[in-house]
């Protein structure tokens, strides 16, 4: 019968910050150090420096709220927009094809976010029979279209220092970012949203689109590791705490290559 399935047949996207502090093995010293200061990061010859990025000084906070706002909006919204494009009407009659925050934003994940440097974004329902009744490859590309965005604003954003336009340093006043630390907060906040949420695990974005590119047989295993995806998840941002930080290595070292690459 012709209609939308039921709730247990449709899929979801969710943009996914990890907690920032655990992507590098910082020194405590040089961190403390940098809040203090008021310094913001840095680039040139010695590299980005996250440390500044990751403290928790009210122009720092303020430079995350609204990285939040702008984000995750897009990158919700780039999921929805993809998905409408591609046949599927269920992010559009759930309200979530528009630029609105509030359709987007999670409380819980905002508040976590502005304060512990980690959270989340509503998630995004789709059908995924209706995705794939226009192309077998819709739900790569939904899933591909969240991430990607946060690559677009990643670029845009670092099109003022590859002007010339903003220096590469700053110090921070005691209420408000400069236009340099918010714009490097920014940047390397969405590079952080592309590389993590591009990991092949469930329920990330990457998972879906490993999952198109793969044979049935690697298909098939995915499947059957879906279910354990949130623990694995779990244990992967865990390991810098267990002194093997793989996330770092997957996630925080190509971002700061990325920053370096985009901005310099």
């Amino acid at each position: 019968m012709a209609g939308h399935p039921s709730l247990g047949a449709l899929l979801s996207f969710r943009g996914v910050l990890p907690p920032l502090l655990w992507l590098f093995q910082l020194d405590q010293g040089t961190s403390q150090e940098a809040a203090r200061l008021g310094e913001g990061p840095r680039f040139g010859s010695g590299g980005y420096n996250p440390p500044a990025v990751l403290s928790g000084s009210l122009p720092e906070i303020l430079s995350r709220a609204f990285t939040l706002v702008i984000a995750f909006t897009i990158h919700e919204f780039a999921h929805a927009w993809a998905a409408d494009r591609l046949g599927d009407d269920t992010p559009r009659l759930a309200g979530r094809l528009s630029l609105n925050p509030l359709r987007h934003l999670d409380p819980l994940g905002s508040l976590l976010l502005l304060v512990a440097g980690f959270g989340w974004a509503k998630p995004v329902p789709v059908n995924p029979y209706a995705l794939q009744r226009r192309t077998p490859a819709g739900m790569m590309l939904v899933a591909a279209a969240g991430p990607l965005s946060n690559l677009a604003l990643a670029i845009l954003a670092a099109l003022p220092f590859r002007a010339g336009l903003v220096g590469p340093t700053f110090v921070a006043g005691s209420l408000l970012p400069s236009l340099s630390g918010l714009l490097q907060t920014f940047i390397f906040i969405n590079l952080i949203l592309l590389l993590f949420n591009l990991i092949p695990i469930s329920p990330l974005d990457g998972e879906k689109v490993l999952a198109y590119f793969l044979p049935p047989g690697g298909q098939a295993t995915l499947a059957r590791l879906r279910p354990y995806g949130p623990v694995i998840l779990l244990l992967l941002i865990a390991s810098g705490r267990m002194g093997v930080n793989l996330l770092g290595l997957l996630v925080g070292t190509p971002a700061r290559q990325l920053f370096n690459l985009l901005v310099s």
